[in-house]
């Protein structure tokens, strides 16, 4: 696609035109016959077009209507190319699989990206793997364990719900406009629902927010009026621990209790 487009700070876009790092995502993605494959906020086509090429049929989601036509041209004689225009956060993920789960993909509008992961995450029966681009600090947060000062809401919340692992990191160059921060591109497995163990998602999101709602504080205050003393003993958690200090099968238990 020309360059023609000027990147909307208001949407966060910043485009990849890297050829190296463009490869390695699509290699990442790995586009199998027969799999469904859902790309998140296209752009300017730069992982669009190899994928199509690839793969033969595409679906993506593109917010910017200035980039919908352009789009639809560069994909004619290349594949089928199926375009949604709407916010990604409007889009039913479990209706778009209609029963035949997908891989979802992406380079992810940095401002919106840690909702749209928890959007993917609502939907995850829906969806077989994720592969993303995002800030580097973000993958940081999403693949941290307990004791890291990075580790929060974030990564306990993917954690539950999937296998999270972090792939390369694209530096600012490979991009246009070059963003100040690094980015970095990482796998997400959605777990089976039967090995999860959530009892209720409303309560162990609840449960999470709140510990963290305060870092500094102790479970014991933090998640007053949340947690009962017993529910801390069921689940064999201490109330004088820090959230940071607890794993995520320790949040579920819980949440559980």
């Amino acid at each position: 696609m020309s360059s023609s487009h000027q990147p909307k700070k208001s949407l966060g876009q910043n485009f990849l035109h890297d050829q190296v790092y463009i490869d390695r995502i699509v290699q990442a993605i790995d586009p199998r016959p027969g799999d469904r494959v859902v790309e998140i906020g296209p752009g300017q086509g730069a992982l669009t077009l190899p994928l199509l090429r690839r793969h033969g049929e595409l679906t993506v989601i593109e917010f910017d209507r200035d980039l919908v036509g352009p789009l639809a041209a560069m994909a004619e004689g290349v594949g089928q190319l199926h375009i949604i225009h709407r916010d990604v956060l409007q889009v039913d993920f479990t209706g778009l699989a209609a029963g035949t789960p997908f891989k979802l993909a992406g380079n992810l509008p940095y401002n919106i990206s840690s909702p749209i992961l928890f959007h993917a995450l609502e939907h995850a029966a829906a969806i077989t793997d994720m592969v993303f681009m995002l800030q580097k600090e973000v993958v940081d947060r999403m693949a941290a364990g307990p004791g890291s000062k990075v580790y929060g809401r974030l990564s306990v919340m993917l954690q539950a719900y999937c296998q999270v692992q972090p792939l390369f990191v694209v530096p600012p160059g490979a991009f246009r406009p070059a963003p100040k921060v690094d980015s970095a591109v990482v796998r997400l497995l959605p777990r089976d629902p039967a090995t999860v163990g959530v009892a209720d998602r409303a309560r162990f999101a609840e449960v999470v927010r709140a510990a963290f709602g305060q870092r500094r504080k102790t479970l014991r205050n933090a998640l007053q009026g949340v947690c009962t003393a017993e529910q801390f003993q069921a689940a064999g958690v201490s109330p004088d621990a820090r959230a940071e200090q607890i794993e995520v099968a320790a949040f579920i238990r819980l949440a559980n209790a």
